[in-house]
């Protein structure tokens, strides 16, 4: 029994050595894979992994750099460009890579149209039940012949086997297009897709605090009859103020009160808008018979009043919440006492 085999099929040689466990296609070494199998199942992960548009993209970018090789290997073997090009569709269908047919080919424009039926790819892609031309095969055309060129050329697609045409056609013509500027292309577009997404998730986000703040901010508490406390907590701009002020005149009503105690403790930083907005709370609430007692004033918010030149004399203003309450019961004539 030998350990060595070799044939010649359409001009193509195969070698075999057992012993070094060896397989060789015209003086190469390759790899046999099942079609509708093994090599189905090797694509698919690739697109599972990567996502279909960035696997589609590898394998164009991988057919056009394994054309270059090709090219290379039979400027080295052959020599003239003629010659490759009438011996590659024989070489191509011998390996099983599908029946291949020049159709069109113009040196001067470094154009070509070239046909490949039952290619590897297209039974690749009907395995995985797929109705879009691969771009592996066009992809490494188009590395064949700008290597054999000698100017980059690219694709486009005339007809597709995978699509329901009987064949695959493709036709090149010189282009700036390459698989790198490709590859920056898809980069590009996933790093404006993924900024979206952040943009879009910190705009719902932001959107969830603004309403979680007005719903816990500044809340209105009854605390007895006829007496409300507003605990105004933060720091307050215009948009909030006036969210604020809306909020409060609006339930006054409801609460049929005769004191509103505004305590001041938990305000955090006091500006032009928090002035502002004090003055407005009393006058408006005064319009609705709700007398205004102001709690809690930090010394900052005390010269900041007295800096605004902002009457208080008839607001009371109380050190604590508990004066507070304390005072608005007595001026309705009533008192906290134990039993």
């Amino acid at each position: 029994m030998t350990d060595r085999y070799s044939i010649n099929v359409n001009g193509s040689s195969f070698d075999w050595d057992l012993k070094k466990a060896a397989y060789e296609f015209e003086g190469d070494e390759v790899v046999l894979f099942w079609i509708n199998t093994a090599f189905k199942t090797f694509l698919d992960s690739i697109e599972e992994i990567s996502g279909e548009n960035a696997a589609r993209l590898v394998l164009e970018t991988a057919g056009y750099r394994t054309g270059e090789i090709v090219s290379d290997f039979y400027k080295r073997s052959i020599g003239k460009t003629e010659d490759i090009l009438k011996s590659l569709p024989n070489t191509y269908v011998t390996a099983g890579w599908g029946k291949t047919t020049i159709d069109v080919l113009s040196y001067d424009e470094c154009r070509a149209v070239v046909r490949i039926e039952n290619g590897w790819e297209y039974k690749v892609n009907k395995a995985q039940g797929k109705t879009v031309e691969g771009s592996f095969l066009a992809g490494h055309w188009a590395g064949v012949l700008s290597g054999l060129f000698g100017k980059t050329v690219w694709y486009r697609v005339l007809k597709s086997q995978t699509s329901g045409d009987p064949y695959s056609e493709f036709e090149f013509s010189p282009s700036g297009i390459t698989p790198q500027r490709n590859i920056r292309s898809l980069i590009q577009e996933q790093e404006r897709a993924d900024m979206l997404a952040l943009e879009q998730s910190v705009a719902k986000r932001t959107a969830d605090l603004v309403d979680l703040v007005k719903e816990i901010s500044s809340p209105i508490i009854p605390v007895l009859d006829n007496i409300i406390v507003l605990a105004m907590i933060g720091r307050y701009d215009e948009a909030r103020a006036e969210e604020l002020l809306t909020k409060t005149l609006s339930n006054l009503p409801e609460y049929k009160a005769t004191f509103l105690i505004l305590d001041l403790t938990a305000i955090s930083q006091v500006d032009e808008f928090t002035i502002d907005l004090l003055q407005k709370l009393v006058q408006a609430s005064a319009l609705l018979g709700t007398s205004c007692i102001l709690v809690g004033i930090s010394p900052e918010l005390s010269m900041k009043i007295v800096s605004s030149r902002y009457q208080m004399q008839n607001i009371p203003c109380l050190s604590t919440l508990k004066h507070g309450i304390h005072y608005a019961l007595a001026q309705e004539g009533l008192h906290i006492s134990r039993k």
